[in-house]
């Protein structure tokens, strides 16, 4: 998989899953270099959804 390319807009990509889904929070959404699997552990147990799923929606949303 593609690293995802968002470092620039995060903070907007960021409200945008909120608003999408208001369970997630800050802690949820944090993301650090190095730490991809983590971060989409996160999601997939908050959104029941796979990692490509996630990606993509996240990619949608940029």
């Amino acid at each position: 998989m593609d690293k995802l390319n968002v470092k620039g807009n995060w903070n907007e990509v960021k409200g945008k899953m909120k608003q999408e889904h208001a369970h997630l929070t800050d802690d949820d959404l944090e993301y650090e270099d190095g730490k991809d699997d983590e971060f989409f552990g996160r999601l997939q147990q908050k959104l029941g959804k796979t990692k490509d799923e996630i990606v993509h929606w996240i990619r949608s949303l940029g």
